[in-house]
C-alpha cells in the first residue's frame, strides 16, 4: 500500500503531517496543521480540523485560533463527519457517518462514536466507550471509560434554558462515571453525576445524581434496584 491514498477533490492545507498508509477518500478537507497517525481511514466528505464559529451571544470564550486536530494511529473517521480544531482523538477511535466532534475534545482509545453521534466543546471521552446513533454529549461533560450511551440519548447542561443571565454560574455538562451506562432516550439534566457502574433505563429523565451500581428507571428516574453482580464492570 502507498504511504498516502489521495481521493479525489481532497483539500489539504499547510504543515498536515501523515503516518503510514493512509487512506483519504473523495471530497476531504483538512485544515492547516493537522496531525493524522499511521493506518488512519478518512472517507468521503470528511472535514477535519475545522476552527469553530462562534455566535455573537454565545457565552463560550471567544478564541481567535485554536491549535490543529490530533487523529491517533488506526482511527477510522467517517463520511461526512466533522472533527473541530484541538481536538484529539486517540488510537484505534471509529468516528462514524455524520458524527460532529467540537473544540477541546478528547476521546480515549478504541471509543466508538456512532452515526449521528454530537459530542459538544470541551467534553472528555475515555476509553472503549460506545456513544451510539444520534446521542447528544453536551458541553463540558465528562464520561470515564467503558461508559455506554444508547441511540437518542440527550444530556444538557443549562438549567436556565437559555433565558437569563443567572444560568452562567449554573451551567455545567453531566459526568458519566465508568462503565456508566445509558439506555436509549433517556435524559440527563445538567450537572448531574452517575456513578461507577450505575444504570438508567430506556426512556428515563435524570433528575438526581445516580448512585454507583444503582438502576434508575422513570420519569423523574427513581432507584429500582442494583446492578446485578453479573453486569458490573469489575465482573468482565
Amino acid at each position: 500500500m502507498d504511504p498516502l491514498k489521495v481521493g479525489q477533490h481532497v483539500v489539504i492545507g499547510e504543515n498536515v503531517t501523515f503516518g503510514e498508509n493512509v487512506v483519504i477518500g473523495h471530497n476531504v478537507i483538512i485544515y492547516d496543521g493537522v496531525q493524522i497517525g499511521s493506518g488512519v481511514m478518512i472517507q468521503d466528505n470528511a472535514i477535519i480540523g475545522k476552527q469553530p464559529a462562534r455566535a455573537k451571544n454565545s457565552i463560550l470564550p471567544e478564541v481567535k485560533q485554536l491549535p490543529a486536530a490530533i487523529i491517533g494511529s488506526g482511527c477510522t473517521i467517517g463520511t461526512s463527519s466533522i472533527i473541530y480544531a484541538n481536538a484529539i482523538i486517540a488510537d484505534d477511535v471509529f468516528v462514524a457517518d455524520l458524527a460532529t466532534i467540537r473544540e477541546r475534545v478528547t476521546i480515549g482509545e478504541k471509543t466508538i462514536v456512532g452515526r449521528g453521534v454530537a459530542v459538544e466543546n470541551d467534553c472528555k471521552v475515555g476509553v472503549k466507550c460506545k456513544l451510539e446513533t444520534n446521542a447528544y454529549i453536551t458541553a463540558y461533560s465528562e464520561l470515564g471509560d467503558y461508559v455506554f450511551v444508547a441511540p437518542y440519548v440527550v444530556t444538557t447542561n443549562d438549567n436556565y434554558l437559555a433565558r437569563s443571565s443567572e444560568r452562567y454560574d449554573h451551567f455545567k455538562g453531566v459526568t458519566i462515571h465508568d462503565g456508566g451506562r445509558v439506555g436509549a432516550n433517556a435524559t440527563i439534566l445538567p450537572g448531574k453525576t452517575i456513578g461507577k457502574d450505575g444504570t438508567v433505563a430506556a426512556g428515563s429523565v435524570v433528575t438526581k445524581d445516580v448512585e454507583p451500581e444503582m438502576l434508575v428507571v422513570g420519569s423523574p428516574a427513581k432507584p429500582l434496584r442494583q446492578v446485578p453482580e453479573s453486569q458490573l464492570l469489575r465482573n468482565q
